[in-house]
């Protein structure tokens, strides 16, 4: 394994690169052959990154020795399952830096990298697109397409990015999330902060001329009419479009979004649900629903398209809605052709299993488990109002296999996730899509498809 050793070897030099030319990680000696001058004074702030970026060079030196003993795939389980140490120091910092430095750190490559094939049952087809799993990571943690390679990489069959809004804007004051560690959950109050459409624009367009690149180099099999992979690599990129607060015409910005990034997505998301943008959840009315889809439906078509065509559109609606307001969405839905609901966004309401705990009194959406039951109730109406017509993401509050497996059966075809992962970390991601593959054998489906809506038949 002479090849291995050596491939432990470049790891450790790339470290040293890595270290040297990132301003955000503080210096070390492990480049240097002496101990570098430090101030006289260090921060505690200071010290807690010292510590993760001790503890994650002690992963990567440890992984790049290991790799000298093992196949690839097995090394790469180790890399997934060695995560798990890392969790308890990003748990020690603010919610919003451990947030931060976790896209910092999959913009870097400093994540695993996903190199086990995913069971074949997992893999299905929507919107002419072929996903290699039904499992995404929801809008909202990475806002600004900083890391979408290292994300996908991760192993999701899909990842969403956004919200993103036409201007820059820096959201709601700090602090704005807050965890409720012992439920599982997470109350945020962001409020679209966004780097806006033209820097994220650069960003997906580096990455899309990437990937055409990759892809010019490659001929697709013959007869093949189903797209392999996404613009931006190997699994499905999404984008979440938001309006800026202080915008009165919402559909002139969810145009212009659409008019700057629908070239680079595989498919488009409007999102009318945050609790933390004023008026934005009265746009799920049904005229004003009706209004806003027509006008982003018509800027979206009238673009040029190449063969493959526009990407869907889709609409992200809230948990907290009346019957008479999912059967106005339904009908909207149905009527104008949408392409997919995501259900749900975040819960303004406060389940009796949070309710005693302090951070709970915390204004904002709140996330995770505790929002389980209360979203997956809203996925099946919504299954049976649209009558299995229409693709539904199911999200909120998934956290094992199981969870996916029941929001696919109360009526999604795909599911995402995001506060389990900011608990769980990366080694989460393969545990979940095992997880979901035990299920569907256990009940004899032999497809995703087979088991979408099982539940309201």
């Amino acid at each position: 394994m002479r090849g291995a050793r050596i491939a432990a070897g470049l790891i450790r030099e790339n470290i040293c690169r890595k270290l040297k030319s990132n301003s955000f990680l503080p210096r070390n000696d492990y480049c240097t052959s002496s101990a570098p001058n430090l101030p006289p004074r260090v921060s505690h702030s200071s010290k807690k990154g010292r510590l993760l970026t001790g503890a994650t060079i002690g992963l990567l030196i440890a992984g790049g020795a290991y790799a000298s003993t093992v196949d690839e795939e097995t090394f790469c389980g180790w890399l997934f399952s060695a995560t798990k140490l890392v969790n308890p120091f990003f748990a020690l910092l603010d919610p919003e830096v451990a947030h931060r430095l976790a896209v910092s750190a999959a913009s870097r490559g400093w994540v695993p990298r996903e190199k086990r094939p995913d069971p074949t049952i997992l893999g299905l087809e929507v919107w002419g697109r072929r996903f290699s799993n039904p499992l995404g990571l929801a809008a909202g943690f990475d806002k600004n397409a900083e890391a979408v390679e290292g994300l996908l990489g991760l192993g999701f069959g899909f990842v969403e990015v956004g919200s993103v809004t036409p201007i820059p804007q820096d959201g709601n004051p700090k602090p704005r999330i807050f965890r409720l560690r012992e439920e599982g959950a997470i109350i945020n109050r962001c409020g679209f902060n966004s780097e806006g459409i033209v820097a994220v624009a650069k960003r997906l367009g580096a990455q899309h001329g990437k990937r055409k690149l990759e892809t010019s180099s490659t001929s697709s099999p013959a007869g093949d009419e189903v797209k392999q992979g996404g613009k931006a690599g190997p699994g499905i990129l999404g984008v979440n479009l938001g309006k800026n607060k202080t915008t009165e015409d919402a559909a002139a910005d969810y145009v212009q979004g659409v008019h700057t990034l629908s070239q680079y997505a595989d498919y488009l998301v409007i999102n009318i649900s945050s609790p933390n943008t004023p008026g934005l959840r009265q746009l799920q009315g049904r005229k004003q629903l009706k209004d806003l889809v027509k006008k982003v439906q018509a800027a979206r078509d009238e673009m040029q398209w190449g063969e493959e065509g526009p990407p869907p559109l889709l609409v992200k609606i809230a948990p907290d809605l009346s019957m008479q307001d999912l059967e106005d969405i339904a009908a909207v839905a149905l009527a104008l052709r949408v392409d997919g609901l995501i259900i749900s966004n975040t819960t303004i309401q406060r389940p009796e299993t949070v309710s005693k705990n302090p951070v709970a009194q915390e204004s904002g959406g709140l996330s995770g488990k505790p929002l389980y039951e209360l979203s997956t109730n809203i996925l099946k109406e919504m299954y049976i109002l649209t009558k299995g017509r229409i693709p539904l993401i199911g999200c909120g509050g998934i956290s094992s296999g199981e969870d996916a497996y029941k929001k696919i059966r109360a009526g999604a075809t795909l599911v995402q996730l995001y506060t389990a992962l900011a608990y769980g970390g990366p080694a989460l991601i393969p545990k979940i899509k095992a997880e979901l593959t035990q299920c569907l054998e256990r009940d004899g489906y032999k497809t995703i498809h087979e088991a979408v809506g099982a539940d309201c038949r």
